[in-house]
């Protein structure tokens, strides 16, 4: 197991196609988009002789907590080993290598999204943000606007080229990030590496389509919330049948959200919204006038890792006054296990290593899972993976854990 270095990018990479199936980029342009984003020095191989046999690597992102604030955080990625090198250790030692690494570059939290849930929980990973997808009938369902959307604070959409509205969605994208938790503070790259649109990932859609809604005339319109989207055609005997496949939708303030909904809803020769990846309180739900028609499914998304729990527990805020000591076992990560108090509010936190007597006790994977304020600790211990020592702990760790907005991550990596 060694760094990669960046002229063995291609067969590093080609070891994670392969693992995964086949291509997972086929133009010039996306696979630089993808190598440009890779941190080779956060990244490793395992090699077999001069064989690239497996993959691991991580990202640099600012990671949104409850509370606004931001912590820097590991966005594992590109995780993959050979199907002739399994049941080694191999993946085992990356992630063994992986965590301690990430210790030593003064990350506390780890982050990834999971093609198969079952692996990760053993590393200390717990499901930390859920996404909402939904299929609307849009023939039978429709899309209400605030009273004045059609006033004189109207909002106005227009069709923009991609690399045109690129500045522009980034900007509406910086002004939400912190409003948020589970959202990401980005490097430079992924603005243009999550607008790469090749034919081959379209499945039978249209090239992907951005509107614009602005508000304002002139030079003094300001953006205020974008749709990125597809049509894929469709008929049948009585007529069209097509779909409207969006990729991301977004808005500052009701008004233009209902406004983009509305459209989107509305676009000729389609019958239906299909949409892959929303919070799950997203107000799109309470838009729609038929909900049950509407299909919507809720899944995970984000798993997270906390890799120093005093550091990660204390970067964040409370919704109300918190006091407890948690008992955390972690043998993945030894320096977490024992006992740690946690004290805080809404205004700030403290997380200490303590003597004192246990008022929970729970792994650092349910740690994870509530970190961003998607999961209930009183949720966990009906599940028996929390135990509470204290009464009353319970419930005022889960009163102070909740997140005002559902936690959410917006694109994966």
């Amino acid at each position: 197991m060694r760094v990669l270095e960046a002229p063995d990018w291609d067969r590093w990479f080609g070891t994670l196609e392969r693992a995964f199936g086949g291509a997972l980029v086929n133009s010039v342009e996306e696979r630089e988009a993808w190598r440009s984003v890779t941190e080779c020095e956060r990244s490793v191989g395992v090699w077999d002789g001069d064989e690239c046999v497996a993959t691991a690597g991580a990202y640099t992102f600012g990671l949104t907590v409850p509370g606004g604030g931001v912590v820097s955080a590991a966005g594992v990625t590109m995780v993959s080993v050979a199907a002739t090198h399994r049941r080694r250790g191999i993946l085992t030692s990356m992630m063994r290598r992986q965590l301690d690494d990430v210790r030593s570059w003064g990350q506390s939290v780890a982050l990834l999204t999971a093609s198969e849930p079952a692996i990760y929980g053993r590393f200390g990973y717990g499901v930390g943000t859920r996404q909402l997808s939904a299929e609307i009938d849009t023939s039978r369902v429709s899309f209400r606007v605030p009273a004045d959307a059609d006033g004189a604070d109207a909002v106005r959409l227009r069709y923009v080229a991609l690399d045109d509205a690129r500045e522009s969605i980034e900007s509406v994208y910086a002004r939400q990030v912190h409003g948020r938790p589970g959202m990401l503070e980005r490097r430079p790259g992924w603005e243009r590496k999550l607008l790469i649109d090749p034919p081959e990932r379209r499945e039978g859609a249209t090239a992907l389509q951005c509107v614009l809604a602005r508000r304002g005339e002139g030079d003094d319109a300001e953006t205020v919330g974008y749709a990125l989207y597809r049509v894929k055609p469709g008929w049948e005997p009585a007529g069209p049948k097509g779909t409207v496949v969006v990729d991301r939708v977004s808005a500052l303030d009701p008004v233009a959200y209902a406004t983009l909904w509305r459209f989107l809803g509305e676009i000729d020769l389609t019958s239906g919204v299909s949409v892959s990846n929303l919070p799950v309180d997203d107000a799109f739900q309470f838009l729609v006038s038929d909900v049950r028609r509407s299909n919507i499914r809720v899944r995970d998304s984000l798993y997270v890792r906390l890799v120093e729990v005093g550091a990660a527990l204390a970067a964040r805020t409370y919704q109300a006054p918190v006091d407890v000591v948690f008992e955390v076992e972690d043998a993945f990560c030894p320096w977490n296990e024992g006992r740690w108090r946690l004290t805080g509010d809404i205004k700030g936190a403290s997380c200490e290593r303590t003597a004192d007597a246990a008022d929970l006790s729970l792994s650092v994977r349910e740690l994870g899972s509530m970190y961003l304020g998607d999961t209930s600790p009183v949720a966990l211990a009906a599940a028996g993976l929390v135990r509470e020592l204290r009464p009353g702990a319970l419930a005022e760790a889960s009163v102070a854990f909740v997140s005002p907005v559902a936690p959410w991550l917006p694109h994966g990596f």
